[in-house]
């Protein structure tokens, strides 16, 4: 699958784990200089804390478009380690 933002591939894999509907990419798939931490988190009763980051891309930042669980409960423990996206970014296979 790839995600594509503002025109730029920022995630590419075959390794992806679907969780409501959501495609989660291995962090070390993602491009390291279009990720920008984000102060943002919010909770999900049953994964836990997400975390966020922003995404700049050809010169355009789009805030909070990925988040990520960096402790994951033990009912989402598959997707520790991987980033999901939303906000105009496109994934497709």
């Amino acid at each position: 699958m790839k995600a594509t933002w503002n025109g730029q591939v920022i995630a590419e894999s075959d390794d992806i784990v679907t969780v409501e509907g959501n495609a989660y990419f291995p962090l070390s798939s993602v491009r390291p200089d279009v990720l920008r931490e984000s102060g943002t988190h919010s909770t999900c009763p049953w994964k836990g804390t997400a975390s966020y980051y922003s995404i700049e891309a050809g010169g355009q930042t789009n805030k909070d478009a990925a988040w990520y669980y960096p402790e994951p409960k033990q009912a989402a423990a598959e997707i520790k380690g991987r980033v999901a996206f939303w906000k105009g970014v496109s994934v497709v296979s």
